[in-house]
């Protein structure tokens, strides 16, 4: 009976420990281009660059070259 309780409880909490994962991944490739997570996440809504965060971190992780096009294109002015 338990387990069924736990299981629900977690499939919903895993939605919220990959939003954690997805920020440190996120936070750290950031902080080697020169910018925080803080920094870069407004300043993409503010440049209307569409990205969520799975797709920003996959790109931290597996193509780190583009993700550093991407703070890039932020950090102009």
């Amino acid at each position: 009976m338990h387990a069924w309780t736990f299981a629900f409880r977690d499939r919903r909490k895993k939605k919220g420990v990959f939003r954690a994962l997805w920020n440190i991944k996120i936070n750290a490739s950031s902080r080697a281009a020169g910018l925080t997570y803080s920094q870069l996440i407004p300043a993409l809504k503010s440049k209307n660059i569409e990205l969520n965060r799975k797709m920003l971190a996959e790109l931290a992780e597996f193509e780190p070259k583009t993700f550093e096009e991407v703070v890039a294109v932020v950090r102009k002015k």
